[in-house]
């Protein structure tokens, strides 16, 4: 049990008309993409973590690539020990989906409380349903096929997830979850379903991408409209939310708690991975949605483009900022 104070309360629209196309039409979609995770899987897949192990590694060049192990105990492991470590990894991976699928349903359920419109509620609602559903896919996954989830939630997730949820502004909760969050984990998602051939999961993260797309579109398209009428210093303090929130996404993908528990400190494994060459472009994979989401909401270059010279700091900005994501270029998948 986690509790998160503060947050606020709920708001009701006195405001009955439709007047936001675009929800609109992301409503209408997600009415049509319900799927059922019971039903529209096949559970009868057998998974051997091995295996899985196994082929993600000589898909992405082995099982930890980026990390000099030089002077470390991973220096002396044997191939038995690689793989274990490859085992862990993907439990951890599973398992951080997982909680960051709750973490949605809560902010969701938020969303609902406080947003200002009908169509923003509507659609809310149905990303209600769409989280519970992935919390129910990856908790089936993780105890029917894995060895159930062996990690808890990510102290650097926890964080940020406990600052979007206890934050007065509602549309705090917008950027710091389908922007940011959702944004990372649609990337994640993707970059997964590229090198996995693990047949169950590949079309579990199918299902699960085409909800994610349209909720970082949520997103990208409600916050359009608020960020356009924002003041300097209203867009400066969202400016420094997006940069702490950037700053935990980029340290959990460590995976600080699978070295730990090799028995390789977590102190030692972090400023390697970090300051490697692999792990950089990682992670320009993985922020591929939220750098250009927060150019379309005028974050980036706001001001003296102070956000811009952050995520090149972080080593997330290799992006060129043409190759910017409209909020409904990805509904359709």
């Amino acid at each position: 049990m986690h509790a998160v104070p503060g947050g606020t309360g709920a708001v009701f629209s006195s405001d009955y008309k439709t007047s936001r196309s675009a929800l609109g039409r992301l409503y209408e979609r997600a009415k049509a993409s319900q799927w059922n995770a019971r039903t529209d899987l096949p559970w009868e897949t057998d998974v051997d973590p091995e295996r899985v192990a196994r082929a993600n590694a000589e898909r992405v060049g082995g099982y930890s690539p980026g990390m000099d192990v030089t002077g470390t105990p991973a220096e002396r492991w044997s191939d038995r020990e690689w793989l274990a470590f490859g085992v862990e990894s993907h439990n951890w991976t599973m398992s951080q989906f997982l909680h960051g699928e709750q973490g949605a349903l809560v902010c969701t359920a938020k969303i609902v409380e406080t947003a200002p419109w009908i169509d923003a509620k509507t659609f809310a609602a149905t990303q209600v349903m769409d989280e519970a559903r992935h919390v129910e896919v990856f908790n089936r996954y993780l105890h029917t096929k894995l060895s159930g989830p062996r990690y808890p939630v990510n102290p650097s997730l926890q964080s940020l997830l406990d600052g979007i949820v206890g934050d007065s502004r509602w549309d705090i909760t917008f950027l710091g979850m389908q922007v940011m969050i959702e944004g990372l984990a649609l990337a994640a998602f993707d970059f997964i379903s590229g090198f996995t051939t693990e047949p169950l999961l590949q079309q579990m993260l199918a299902y699960v991408t085409a909800d994610e797309a349209r909720h970082v579109a949520f997103g990208v398209v409600s916050l359009r409209e608020v960020y356009a009428g924002l003041s300097a210093r209203e867009i400066r303090d969202r400016q420094d939310f997006a940069c702490e929130a950037a700053v935990c996404l980029r340290d959990r993908v460590v995976q600080a708690e699978v070295w730990e528990h090799m028995g390789v400190p977590a102190k030692v494994a972090q400023p390697r991975i970090l300051g490697s060459s692999e792990h950089r472009s990682l992670n320009t994979k993985l922020f591929s949605r939220i750098v250009p989401n927060c150019a379309n909401l005028g974050l980036l270059d706001a001001g003296d483009g102070w956000l811009r010279r952050k995520f090149a700091e972080l080593g997330i900005l290799d992006l060129d900022n043409s190759c910017s994501v409209d909020g409904l270029s990805t509904v359709g998948r």
